[in-house]
This record gives C-alpha cells, structure tokens and sequence, in this order.
C-alpha cells in the first residue's frame, strides 16, 4: 500500500514538473531565428533607385504561448543591409545612412523592441498585437504569426513616418523608398530547438 503510494506521488510529481516546464516562457534562440526588412522603391524613376533587404539579427526575447506573450528585442547597430545586387561601396553608403540620424539614429536609439499585449486565433494561426518602440517612438502593430515544426514566422507591415522616420529620398523625390516596410520573421525558441534534436 505505501509502495502504491509512493508511486502515486512520483507520479504526480512529474507531471506536475512537465506541465511547469511546458508553461514557462522559452528564449528565442537567437542563433536560428531570422527577422527580415524589405524596403521598395518608388517615385519616378524608380527603376533607377534599389529596393533593399536588411537582416535585423534578434538580440533577446521569448515566447510564452500559456501566457501568450512575446517579446523581441533588436540592437539596432547589429542590423545588415544584404542587398546582393549593389556593389560593396554603395552597399556600405546604404548601410552608414541607414544607421545614421537621417533613419535609425542608433547614437539615440539604441534598441528596437516588440512586447505583446494580446493573442487571438486566425485563420490557422495566430493574430498577435503588441507596442513596437522603434526610433524613440512606441506604437501598435499586429504581426500574423503561423506555427510549423516549432517555428514561429509570420509577417507584417509598418509606415516609417508612423516612428518619426522620413523615407529617405534623391533628386527630389524623383527615386525615393516607399514609406511601407514589409517585415518577415522566421523565430524558433530554445526549448523547441532542443526538442528536434535527437
């Protein structure tokens, strides 16, 4: 009787463990994960100017699905322009502008960051709304998150002049980037990552 007991309680305390562990928030495996930037080009004469991709690295930040809460933060600093068409030296004048006071100003806004405020199912995956803070301004977006073999990756859109950012522009605005950025996110956390090994 005290056997079946004990068993009982060993039992139950390892279930109680696994669901704990289940609900706790999981890092972002920021080595895996993959947050991109697409800038279009517009004006009139866009086919002169360049569309642009920028990798923006994710520095920290989790994903909670029991408290359905995400947080991503970003270094500014760290973010890339890819851009394979562009030569080396006009890729780097695309790279210092993009870091300078004219768009990020990453001397007074070193961070970019989302946290989520609330989770609701669509269309087979999920609709999550947070505050972006994003060149020293904080604003509603909504990203479309999809999940797939542990992976996190969804879209959305953002204005730049929504965060205080005027669309870079030449010749008067003759070739100019589009105020829209469309952002593109592929995130696996740590504790999924470690579940597909074998």
């Amino acid at each position: 009787m005290a056997r079946r007991a004990l068993r009982a309680l060993q039992l139950l305390m390892v279930v109680s463990v696994s669901s704990y562990a289940l609900a706790q928030s999981s890092s972002i495996d920021t080595t895996n994960s993959k947050l991109t930037v697409y800038v279009s080009k517009a004006g009139l004469f866009s086919a002169l100017g360049d569309n642009h991709e920028v990798a923006a690295p994710i520095s920290a930040g989790s994903v909670d699905e029991g408290a359905r809460k995400v947080i991503l933060v970003i270094e500014a600093a760290r973010l890339r322009v890819l851009d394979p068409k562009l030569a080396p030296d006009k890729r780097e004048q695309v790279q210092q502008r993009m870091l300078g006071p004219d768009v990020l100003d990453i001397a007074h806004f070193a961070q970019i960051r989302f946290e989520s405020n609330t989770v609701s199912s669509a269309d087979g995956g999920w609709n999550v709304e947070g505050q972006l803070s994003l060149h020293g301004t904080t604003r509603p977006i909504v990203l479309n998150v999809r999940k797939k073999n542990g992976h996190y990756s969804g879209a959305c859109t953002i204005k730049q002049r929504d965060f205080g950012i005027t669309p870079v522009s030449v010749g008067g605005g003759a070739v100019r980037v589009k105020d829209e950025m469309k952002i593109e996110f592929d995130i696996v956390t740590k504790f999924a990552n470690n579940n597909q090994r074998p």
